[in-house]
């Protein structure tokens, strides 16, 4: 018997890109990567996990600073290879610069600009 999952269309690696965007403003605040089972871990939660790349694992976006993602619904793209994740994001930083995007940087110039601020040093977040 197929399910949602199985038209979901994964990479060579099984991997597909996700997008958090929060469901209030519509503002984008991170790209990460999920598998088959972190989408099905998010599903079973309703918080994000995703597929770290770097470290070979699942990640539960939160466990080491707190700053969960609580997931309302869950999109994927017209060709089914991207997904997007609406979401509360808690304690408001998504990324891992202390910031509440990590799109945070502008184009200037011909030079990238941080132009958004750090809500809290990634250095009392992460111990």
């Amino acid at each position: 018997m197929s399910t949602a999952l199985d038209e979901v269309k994964w990479d060579k690696d099984g991997l597909a890109p996700a997008i958090a965007q929060d469901a209030v403003t519509g503002d984008i605040l991170m790209v990460a990567w999920m598998n088959r089972e972190s989408l099905e871990q998010t599903l079973k939660r309703g918080e994000a996990v995703y597929w770290s790349r770097s470290r070979k694992k699942l990640w539960h976006k939160g466990e080491e600073s707190g700053h969960a993602q609580k997931v309302s619904e869950i999109r994927t793209d017209c060709d089914n290879d991207v997904l997007l994740l609406k979401i509360e994001q808690v304690g408001g930083i998504a990324c891992h610069t202390g910031r509440r995007s990590c799109f945070f940087q502008k184009l200037e110039d011909g030079r990238w600009v941080a132009v958004d601020p750090v809500i809290k040093d990634p250095k009392e977040i992460y111990k």
